[in-house]
């Protein structure tokens, strides 16, 4: 092969003649690496920065956990201490046996205790029952004394009505012919009026108020009062005393049968008195429903009025008209007995409580064998 030879003029150009593009691209490589050298160091700094941050953190999770082993180093201890001091308590406890033993004498004395609760309650409940029949009872007797005492119609329906509603609550059909002989008691004293006593009191009291202002019948004799001159008339010294002498007496040509004479002063307050005593013992039998001093008081006031003042008289005309009709009002009434309704509650009482007695006091009686 042969080689082919340039020419050294041609050759010479080429190789002196300068490249543009050199000189720029050795400028930015040497840029790009500056670059590239800051970022490297940028990098540098900042792993840096992160490997300092990380051991700071390092050191204060390390330092948190130090504290909270020590705490709970020191709540181990505090457990431990614990759990010596329940071992301590558990071996002072008697056994398991034991335990289960006192279980079953509590749960024995509970039951001893609920059963005694019930004979009590069941105890309390006669006892109650027994002490709301002994009140009937009781009511029936006061009942039977306020109309033996005092007459006193209301009370006694009241108190017999009580004791009625007592044998209600009991709700025993035994209690039916005490409760019978109760209403027919009840029935009684309904059909017996109460007499107004309050009424009859209060009557007589003003009456008696009235005492104070009646008078006589026969009034004085009033003169004409003629004006006398006695120099004019000689005989003025006779008609002044004649004037005097008429306001003591008087003459009636035409006399009643009926006038009584006049009362002095002290004989007329006596007749008063009198008339206000005699009322006043009126009052009293009304209230104690005394019928026979209740009408021997109202005829004695009468007799005193009839002896002492004329009929002629209003008040004492008015009085008398009243004192009438005071004496035909009742003060006094036939009261019912109750004693068939208290027998008929003792009777109750007695068939009550007599089978507990009997079978108490005698033995059981055996049944026949076949």
């Amino acid at each position: 092969m042969s080689e082919t030879v340039l020419p050294k003029d041609d050759f010479q150009p080429v190789l002196d003649e300068p490249t543009p593009t050199v000189a720029p691209a050795s400028a930015k490589s040497a840029k790009g690496l500056a670059v590239v050298a800051l970022l490297l160091g940028a990098v540098g700094i900042a792993v840096g920065g992160w490997g300092v941050w990380q051991v700071r953190h390092l050191q204060a999770g390390h330092q948190q956990q130090s504290s909270q082993l020590e705490s709970l180093s020191a709540q181990a201890q505090t457990l431990q201490q614990n759990e010596q001091q329940l071992s301590s308590e558990l071996g002072k406890l008697p056994p398991a046996q034991e335990l289960e033993d006192r279980r079953r004498l509590v749960a024995q004395l509970q039951g001893d205790q609920q059963r005694l609760s019930q004979r009590l309650e069941t105890v309390l409940g006669a006892s109650r029952k027994d002490w709301r029949l002994a009140e009937a009872e009781h009511l029936l007797r006061l009942a039977s004394l306020r109309l033996s005492a005092l007459q006193d119609i209301g009370s006694a329906r009241e108190l017999v009505q009580g004791a009625d509603e007592i044998l209600r609550e009991q709700n025993d059909p035994g209690a039916f012919a005490a409760r019978e002989q109760l209403a027919k008691s009840t029935a009684a004293l309904n059909s017996v009026e109460q007499p107004d006593r309050t009424g009859l009191f209060l009557q007589l009291s003003a009456l008696r108020d009235q005492t104070v202002g009646l008078t006589a019948l026969a009034p004085e004799f009033q003169a004409g009062s003629v004006p006398v001159d006695a120099q004019a008339d000689p005989d003025s010294h006779w008609r002044q005393w004649w004037a005097k002498i008429s306001s003591f007496f008087r003459i009636d040509f035409n006399p009643d049968d009926n006038i009584r004479p006049l009362l002095a002063g002290q004989s007329l307050n006596q007749v008063r008195l009198a008339l206000s005593l005699a009322l006043e013992q009126a009052q009293w039998a009304a209230l104690n429903g005394e019928a026979k001093v209740y009408a021997q008081a109202l005829d004695e006031a009468r007799g005193v009025l009839l002896a002492g003042f004329n009929q002629d008289n209003t008040q004492s005309r008015a009085m008398l008209e009243r004192l009438g009709e005071l004496k035909k009002q009742p003060v006094s009434v036939v009261t019912p007995d109750l004693a068939a309704s208290l027998g008929a509650v003792q009777a109750y009482l007695e068939r009550r409580h007599l089978p507990a007695d009997e079978g108490a006091g005698q033995p059981a009686k055996q049944e026949p064998t076949q």
